[in-house]
């Protein structure tokens, strides 16, 4: 427990001068949040023009979407806040940089989360969030205590769920140097996919992104109970599934670090 948060206090500390430092170009700041919060809208407005040419998408209608949409965003921006910076994994293994994350006697995941800041991810966090309250009322979500809890461990679950297959894609790079590709890849699958009802896909692909590719568990499954879709009583469980995925993908972590080597070896 002592490791774990001396670790969380360092991730803060690092994070905090990182915040500085972007907050010496405010300008940039503000406009790289405005561009993420601006891209996610834009991704948005592409579901609203389908709705419009087909009023409902498996019983589901542009409320109900937009709010599954918006859970989905949130999820995925809390996700990516604290490990964008992990995305330069396969630039630092390739340059040799990464070596000075382990001359010094810190963990190195928390050192290259703490490394910079990702400014366009709350640009997604607040699109995401605006886009909750609102399709929440436009739903008529009938709000309560245990829903508020429901869906805020959704949220934290689903950002949990794919910041392992992110972290797990990340870890392979201390390996096989570049997987960039599939990250965009899986990313992709997870954002484009994750943000329409499963029931529209069917079948095979239905039962591959439920059980394989845990896709619908972000936010279909959630949303789907959120919204009373759902009867099955184990779908309250969704939001656990996060725990155990983020744990298995530190452990993927720590053994491709114990492989790792340096740049010309």
């Amino acid at each position: 427990m002592a490791e774990v948060l001396r670790a969380l206090r360092l991730y803060v500390l690092l994070q905090r001068a990182s915040a500085r430092a972007a907050l010496q170009y405010r300008a940039n700041t503000v406009i790289g949040i405005l561009s993420g919060a601006v891209w996610q809208g834009t991704g948005f407005a592409f579901i609203w023009v389908i709705m419009h040419t087909f009023p409902s998408l498996a019983g589901w209608g542009l409320a109900e979407i937009a709010f599954l949409y918006g859970l989905r965003l949130t999820a995925h921006a809390l996700a990516m806040i604290p490990l964008m910076s992990v995305n330069d994994i396969h630039w630092l293994v390739l340059n040799g940089e990464f070596d000075r994350f382990l001359l010094r006697p810190l963990n190195p995941l928390v050192q290259l989360m703490g490394n910079r800041m990702g400014i366009a991810q709350f640009g997604d966090l607040l699109a995401g969030v605006a886009l909750l309250a609102v399709a929440g009322r436009s739903a008529h979500v009938q709000w309560n205590g245990w829903l508020v809890a429901f869906c805020a461990a959704a949220i934290v679950g689903g950002a949990l769920i794919e910041a392992a297959f992110f972290l797990a894609l990340c870890s392979l790079s201390l390996r096989l140097i570049d997987t960039f590709a599939l990250r965009v890849f899986v990313d992709d699958v997870f954002s484009k996919f994750g943000s329409y009802p499963m029931k529209i896909f069917g079948g095979a692909v239905e039962w591959l992104f439920t059980f394989v590719l845990p896709v619908a568990f972000v936010a279909y499954v959630p949303a789907s109970v959120v919204l009373g879709k759902l009867g099955d009583p184990l779908a309250v469980a969704a939001p656990l599934l996060g725990v155990p995925l983020i744990v298995l993908a530190y452990l993927f972590w720590r053994r491709n670090l114990d492989h790792y080597q340096s740049a010309g070896h």
